[in-house]
């Protein structure tokens, strides 16, 4: 149901925050290394296949240049949210971030934050959520679970000394 791809084998640290979002939630995933630079024709057909292959939501990380989400998005229908990655060769993540984020009208990728993957599945499952009821009470509870958190931390400072 959602696709978890990344431009090098070296963004799954990163990307793999995703996975555990969806795993927590039970939704079909499948995760493979798609280059834009590398592999551009397994790029292309994962793209032109992704809607085909059942896939809803595409979840697509890069650092550097960060080309591979926005080439998605420009291929398929389907909904892409990038994850830029602060990898090896960026320049602190902003040039990922920028390559992402900066798409012209027309073909849009939600963004998030620099090595944000765990906010990417969240997007994923409110966008599958909207048409999955099941789904929905699911994150309704993992937001519940999140206020208790801070609750709990707020009231542990409190009591400190």
């Amino acid at each position: 149901m959602v696709a978890i791809v990344m431009g090098s084998i070296s963004d799954w640290e990163i990307m793999q925050q995703a996975e555990k979002i969806l795993v927590q939630l039970n939704i079909p995933y499948s995760k493979d290394v798609v280059s834009a630079h590398r592999t551009p024709q397994k790029m292309f057909d994962f793209a032109q296949n992704a809607q085909s292959n059942g896939i809803k939501v595409i979840i697509a990380g890069a650092g550097g240049a960060a080309h591979l989400p926005g080439m998605i998005a420009s291929i398929t229908p389907l909904p892409v949210i990038g994850v830029p990655v602060k990898s090896s060769n960026s320049l602190d993540g902003w040039d990922s971030l920028l390559s992402i984020v900066q798409m012209p009208n027309g073909v849009p990728v939600a963004t998030v934050g620099v090595n944000a993957a765990q906010n990417a599945g969240i997007i994923a499952a409110q966008i599958l959520a909207l048409s999955d009821a099941e789904l929905m009470k699911k994150l309704i509870a993992f937001k519940a679970e999140l206020k208790e958190k801070v609750n709990q931390a707020s009231e542990k400072l409190k009591n400190s000394n």
